[in-house]
């Protein structure tokens, strides 16, 4: 890409200087002829590349050669003294005033970039800082909250606006030259006043942010893990809970005997299990006496500090008593037939 080199003259705060830098190429473009012809009230001989280079130079050079870039809609007062009227004609007149944005030529290249640069006049940046201090600022601080550097804040706002604003240089094609008046003077044709407009807007329009929040450093302490030398002594020192009692399974503890208020699961393990699955599924013939049904031994609690309660014989061991046969093979249900006929 070619070098942008712009003359001393475009610099910020610069003063305009006496004579526009002007670089034409080796062909002079036929549009460049016929504008040159129609704004010199003297005709000049424009028959060589130097006659076209002094005649566009002592154009640009008048004092009077201002051009208007574009212009601006802006408000005179803050909105909170801004008149209030049903009438909206007579609240814009009297409410707000338009800017005409002014610059004039710093440069002139036909060579390298094939394009023409201007700075904006004293005048009209003076108008935009006024503007941007008295109301815009003035705005933007009204709508935004409170904090303990909005003055300084809104103080560095105008002051890039300043500097902005001073260092601005529009630079377009050198067809812009088409527009050239007499005198020197000119308008931006083919809607580049548009993008001037939206290019100032964008440096008048600097929101005016507050600081972002603090961000608070939490600061945690690592985890201490089995293996650091740190966190040994403290695992060390844990004592392990003390392990639970292994569930026993509902269907080896059976309720107790008539007699007997509770049994030791220990004791009729032994008995009980050395019952065929077969056996006490069976049906037990109806009896006369029944004990009333509980679910105390069918759950597992913690053992009480009693005295010791003596064993006791089930009633499948007194098979004197109750005419029974005990055997391995079961309780002898299958003769039930005959004790039925001796009753």
């Amino acid at each position: 890409m070619p070098p942008q080199l712009l003359p001393a003259s475009a610099a910020a705060f610069a003063p305009r200087a006496s004579s526009v830098n002007v670089v034409l190429g080796s062909k002079v473009e036929p549009w460049l002829t016929q504008t040159l012809k129609r704004i010199n009230r003297v005709k000049r001989p424009l028959n060589s590349i130097p006659q076209h280079q002094r005649c566009l130079t002592e154009t640009l050079s008048s004092p009077n050669a201002i051009w208007t870039l574009t212009s601006l809609m802006l408000p005179k007062a803050p909105e909170s003294e801004l008149r209030q009227d049903p009438n909206p004609l007579i609240e814009a007149i009297f409410n707000y005033q338009l800017i005409h944005v002014e610059a004039y030529i710093v440069h002139v290249d036909m060579v390298l970039r094939n394009e023409v640069a201007y700075k904006l006049t004293p005048d009209s940046i003076e108008a935009l800082i006024e503007y941007h201090k008295d109301i815009y600022c003035v705005n933007a601080k009204a709508d935004t909250y409170d904090w303990p550097e909005k003055e300084q804040h809104a103080k560095k706002l105008h002051e890039d606006f300043v500097q902005a604003i001073n260092k601005f240089v529009y630079r377009t094609h050198v067809t812009a030259l088409e527009g050239l008046e007499e005198e020197g003077a000119g308008e931006l044709l083919c809607g580049k006043s548009e993008e001037v407009k939206n290019n100032i807007t964008g440096l008048l329009n600097k929101p005016l942010l507050p600081p972002p929040p603090k961000i608070v450093d939490v600061v945690r302490q690592p985890p201490l893990l089995p293996s650091s030398p740190i966190g040994a002594n403290i695992w060390s020192q844990s004592t392990p809970s003390p392990a639970l009692p292994a569930p026993v399974e509902p269907w080896r503890v059976l309720p107790s005997s008539p007699s007997v208020a509770s049994t030791s699961v220990d004791s009729n393990a032994t008995i009980w299990a050395n019952m065929a699955l077969h056996d006490i599924q069976a049906s037990s013939p109806p009896m006369q006496f029944s004990q009333p049904y509980s679910t105390a031994g069918m759950f597992y609690s913690s053992p009480m500090v009693t005295s010791p309660i003596p064993a006791l014989p089930l009633p499948s061991m007194l098979a004197s008593q109750c005419g029974v046969g005990v055997g391995y093979g079961g309780f002898g249900w299958d003769r039930y037939q005959e004790y039925a006929t001796t009753i």
